[in-house]
């Protein structure tokens, strides 16, 4: 006899499947990060020592060095994973209600938003709330200009550049520079 397993809204989300972000657990979440946010990015002139402690107690993991300049603005936190040696500039939105993983030596201009949250395109599934996530990874040496928009799946790979202001909605390959919305890969001089 096969028993079915119901799955929690949270589950949901954290498998990528639809999920409702109204539900309570969600919802607890969400305001937890909300306070935590409230907390670092309040924060004036302390130690790095303290600046991470609080990166740490959100964050799925932080490396060595890293260093992310509030404002600085998450969905849960708990999805996000900084590599060693990572700089993020003021003012960078995650949605992270799918994995969000910065390689080591990243560089993110300010005012970036990297949004792993997405929408039913049936009009039906969107108008009761439902959504879902899709991972994002970027790689190794990254450097993101300001203002750049990375879309829900996108990888991008090793040493690539995204161009300020460029929308990244589809996979960058290693080493390659992309730019303009949506981001195309500029010629190799």
């Amino acid at each position: 006899m096969m028993i079915a397993m119901t799955l929690s809204e949270k589950q949901k989300m954290l498998a990528g499947e639809l999920y409702r972000v109204t539900d309570p657990e969600l919802q607890a979440d969400q305001a937890a990060a909300r306070a935590w946010m409230d907390q670092y990015n309040d924060r004036q002139d302390v130690p790095a020592e303290y600046a991470r402690a609080l990166l740490l107690a959100r964050l799925a993991a932080v490396g060595e060095g890293a260093i992310i300049r509030p404002p600085f603005h998450v969905d849960y936190g708990f999805n996000i994973t900084v590599g060693r040696g990572v700089f993020i500039n003021f003012n960078c939105v995650i949605l992270d209600v799918a994995p969000v993983v910065i390689g080591d030596f990243t560089q993110i201009g300010p005012g970036v938003q990297i949004l792993a949250a997405d929408h039913p395109r049936n009009p039906v599934e969107r108008a009761q709330g439902a959504e879902f996530g899709r991972p994002i990874l970027i790689g190794q040496n990254v450097w993101i200009g300001g203002g750049a928009l990375i879309l829900p799946g996108v990888t991008i790979g090793d040493n690539a550049l995204v161009g300020a202001g460029s929308v990244v909605t589809r996979d960058v390959p290693e080493g390659v520079t992309v730019v303009g919305n949506p981001a195309r890969a500029l010629p190799e001089s």
